[in-house]
């Protein structure tokens, strides 16, 4: 399946269950949902359900809940309907409202590595010492190839096992100390690749590490992991704790590079980055391709928490606002906030796009 349409598939399910998790808050607390939407741009369907329009859209690169009163009016304020706006129910209420959608992005998430666990992954054995007698089929894989490098010019592919160097080399910190060791002579590299035996002829390269000769690639141990049900559970709650974690720390990490001076914005992806990565981890198999959308979900969830205009930790802020103010911040101001910051986001991805674009032609 090309990678655009595998892109499309785990974004639109993305935003899927993000929504889902404001739809479904709103609906428990009584309030009206006027339309459910996936994409923006001109509608390819549109189906009126009760009280709420649900809609497909032509651009798959977001989507929405419309709730009633989100964007506080006269009618969600003052209007005959107003009992079941947003903006008149305890601001407790409107905190879970906003906050289920990036809930829904964790359980999603937690629910993925559940069904990875249950049928089975490679894994590398670091974190999972304890299940040791459940590993099978160990062997070392190459993890990354850098663009450009040995590795890269002589074929060598992400996801290939490497089964033998020189004839005679075998463990990953063997084949490091080899390949520094072996200078710029020519080295042989038996691969695994989809099960057919691949030769790979490459000559190490100083400079890739500092002070070493290298080929371009990252490589590691790993395993097959199957775990039971119940098990599963744990380990993927677990996981996701950890994925949590990480995230939350690299983000912080990240903006406080901007302020220092040290952000490296070629690390962040836009939609067409993100298409690459899902497109790499879906020829690596579907355990892979449901694991890069788990921590996809994750930091979708993770970003939408960043208190920012038009996000949902943005409009959470408010809502903490009202609550220690004790009373409303006034509608204009909020609707105009919210409007600038959506534009924002936009430049933003139009802005990362087109230096994911810069990436590909160079």
């Amino acid at each position: 399946m090309p990678t655009v349409i595998i892109f499309l598939i785990v974004l639109a399910v993305l935003i899927f269950v993000h929504e889902l998790g404001h739809f479904w808050a709103a609906k428990l607390f009584g309030i009206r949902v006027d339309a459910f939407a996936i994409g923006f741009g001109p509608k390819i369907i549109s189906r009126k359900v009760g009280e709420t329009t649900y809609l497909l859209r032509l651009i798959p690169f977001g989507g929405y809940v419309k709730i009633f009163g989100e964007n506080p009016d006269t009618d969600s304020l003052t209007g005959p309907d107003s009992p079941r706006s947003i903006a008149m129910k305890a601001r407790w209420k409107q905190a879970i409202v906003l906050f289920a959608g990036i809930f829904f992005n964790f359980l999603f998430a937690w629910l993925l590595y559940i069904v990875i666990f249950t049928n089975g992954v490679t894994a590398t054995t670091d974190g999972f010492e304890k299940y040791a007698d459940r590993f099978t089929d160990s062997r070392i894989m190459i993890t990354q190839v850098l663009p450009g490098s040995p590795a890269d010019k002589a074929n060598v592919k992400l996801g290939d096992i490497i089964s033998i160097i020189d004839g005679n080399v075998t463990g990953v910190g063997d084949i490091q100390k080899y390949i520094n060791e072996n200078g710029n002579n020519p080295i042989k590299i038996n691969l695994i690749r989809n099960e057919a035996h691949v030769i790979a002829d490459v000559i190490p390269a100083p400079g890739l590490i500092e002070g070493k000769y290298a080929i371009g690639i990252a490589m590691q141990n790993v395993v097959d992991l199957r775990l039971p049900f119940f098990t599963s559970i744990y380990e993927g709650l677990h996981y996701t704790l950890i994925m949590i974690k990480d995230t939350v720390t690299g983000l912080f990490a990240f903006f406080s590079g901007i302020f220092l001076g040290t952000a490296n914005f070629s690390d962040i992806a836009g939609p067409i980055g993100i298409a690459g990565i899902i497109g790499n981890a879906a020829e690596l198999g579907l355990a892979y391709l449901l694991m890069i959308t788990a921590i996809i979900s994750i930091n979708l969830g993770i970003i939408n928490l960043i208190p920012f205009p038009a996000l949902d930790g943005g409009r959470i802020l408010f809502v903490a606002i009202e609550g220690v103010i004790r009373r409303r911040i006034p509608e204009k101001f909020t609707n105009i906030v919210n409007s600038a910051g959506f534009i924002l986001l936009m430049l933003l991805m139009v802005l990362v796009t087109y230096k994911d674009i810069a990436k590909l032609f160079k």
